[in-house]
């Protein structure tokens, strides 16, 4: 089994992470491959399955756990589930490349705790709690409980960053996407 290394941005839900991982993707799309998650919950917006997601039932995502298909998975909210498969990070190393992940605070520690040395764990650090809790209202996607429970999750991880290995600040986007470009280039060519 071949191994490679692993890029880790994780975040509370509006901090950006997303935004700065496909930036890195479309910059570096022969050294960069991103790790599709499975997941339970319904599709958002135009979101596709196997391109952003691997939606599936919760019934065949409990079968996946049970057969230890996946490397890491949680129940981020109440009946939804994400998660890593391990073929999925084994097809990205199979072509050569690094694995960049867009994961929840949890979700991150825990493959940065499986893979030590051989994975970069980023935390995108929003400017403040109230921008953030700006930025989840202003996406107009989720109920005003669903909101309630987003944002006192990201309290909650806004105190995790210290654990990770990097604190990328998001305050202004150019500057972090600029930031994270420079992180990305020296983890994967250290030797």
């Amino acid at each position: 089994m071949k191994q490679g290394k692993l890029i880790i941005f994780s975040a509370p839900s509006g901090a950006g992470k997303t935004t700065i991982v496909h930036h890195l993707l479309s910059k570096f799309p022969d050294k960069i491959a991103f790790s599709i998650s499975a997941t339970t919950r319904p599709s958002r917006g135009d979101e596709q399955h196997k391109k952003d997601y691997y939606f599936i039932s919760k019934e065949e995502f409990l079968h996946k756990v049970a057969k230890h298909e996946f490397v890491e998975f949680e129940e981020v909210y109440s009946g939804t589930f994400y998660g890593t498969l391990k073929s999925e990070i084994q097809r990205i190393w199979d072509e050569g490349k690094s694995v960049i992940f867009d994961l929840d605070v949890q979700g991150g520690l825990r493959l940065k705790k499986k893979y030590g040395d051989d994975a970069l764990a980023i935390f995108v650090q929003p400017p403040s709690l109230a921008i953030l809790i700006e930025r989840l209202t202003g996406r107009g996607t989720d109920s005003p409980d669903k909101l309630k429970e987003r944002i006192r999750k990201a309290k909650k991880e806004l105190t995790y960053a210290p654990k990770f290995d990097v604190i990328l600040e998001n305050h202004q986007l150019d500057k972090a996407c600029a930031d994270a470009e420079q992180l990305l280039l020296d983890f994967i060519n250290k030797i």
